[in-house]
């Protein structure tokens, strides 16, 4: 969303001070939804990696099990 963009949406009142640039509303904002948008991928990623990781144990518990030591070969 451009600055121009962004300033019709606000109120009548916050476009005459933003027109005045009175304070930096849009950058600050923005910033704000960066960050929200940084956090929530952050968040994705973690959920996706603890799912990996989950699966990752479960494969090697599923290995450790299944694997079968080697047949005693004794000298009679």
């Amino acid at each position: 969303m451009t600055r121009s963009e962004w300033v019709s949406t606000l109120p009548p009142w916050r476009r005459l001070l933003a027109m005045f640039n009175w304070r930096p509303v849009y950058d600050i904002e923005m910033r704000g939804h960066e960050s929200e948008k940084r956090t929530k991928l952050l968040e994705l990623e973690n959920r996706r990696l603890a799912e990996l990781e989950s699966r990752m144990d479960a494969l090697l518990l599923n290995v450790d099990s299944s694997s079968q030591t080697p047949p005693a070969t004794g000298s009679n």
